[in-house]
């Protein structure tokens, strides 16, 4: 069993820019956003993250973690596929469903080989009898339970390096100088907690998406003529 130290030091990891999930080249439709003049300065970037936050990714990622890392602790088999096939049907458009599909499996494939664990085996073995891929919070959360990490800890960092990676993008889209992105962060601090809060403390019965222009945006994106990201 890690100790909270130990336990603090791996989810760093995992969750630094510098993990090798590929997060650097995705902006989730912000790309778009920018281009289409929806987003352009500090507070509409504060503004927009905090809408995915509280009502899309954000929220039916953090659902989707928490229920993969039940599931794996208990090794329940068939509720890690639903969550699994929710993971996938909650991605509203092509390019979102490659930026979850991509960096959950670049995300497990790490993990499995650099910190071992038979959780992971008995993981990557049920997925792949079902033929479905992990997410990334799919992922986060089977590797959380792997290695006995606390499910809130995990949960607040895994919603705090979603936004902080959109914050960059955003950055370097505006643009904006760093310091202003390092205000938009603190900003968003009390959203994603009260966002992990309200995930742990299951007050929607399922995940859902309400976030229909991060969607237009994202399928918009998919014939941009100009493009720096991926998504």
């Amino acid at each position: 069993m890690l100790t909270n130290t130990e336990a603090l030091l791996r989810l760093q990891s995992w969750l630094s820019p510098a993990f090798p999930t590929g997060a650097f080249s995705y902006s989730h439709g912000l790309e778009t956003a920018v281009a289409d003049s929806l987003v352009t300065d500090a507070d509409g970037l504060e503004a927009w993250l905090a809408g995915i936050l509280r009502y899309g990714a954000g929220r039916s990622d953090a659902w989707l973690l928490i229920d993969a890392f039940e599931s794996a602790r208990n090794r329940n088999s068939e509720r890690l596929m639903e969550a699994a096939e929710l993971g996938m049907a909650l991605a509203g458009a092509a390019e979102l469903s490659l930026e979850a599909r991509s960096q959950g499996m670049a995300f497990f494939a790490t993990v499995r080989a650099v910190w071992p664990a038979p959780g992971l085996d008995w993981a990557a073995d049920t997925l792949t009898r079902a033929e479905l891929p992990a997410t990334l919070p799919v992922a986060t959360g089977i590797a959380g339970a792997a290695h006995g990490i606390p499910m809130e800890a995990l949960v607040a960092l895994y919603l705090n390096a979603f936004a902080a990676n959109l914050v960059s993008a955003g950055v370097r889209l505006i643009p904006l100088g760093q310091t202003d992105g390092q205000r938009v962060t603190a900003a968003l601090e009390p959203v994603v907690a009260e966002a992990a809060t309200r995930s742990l403390e299951r007050e929607e019965p399922e995940p859902a998406n309400a976030t229909v222009m991060v969607d237009i945006c994202a399928m918009l994106h998919e014939t941009q003529y100009t493009r720096l990201f991926r998504s």
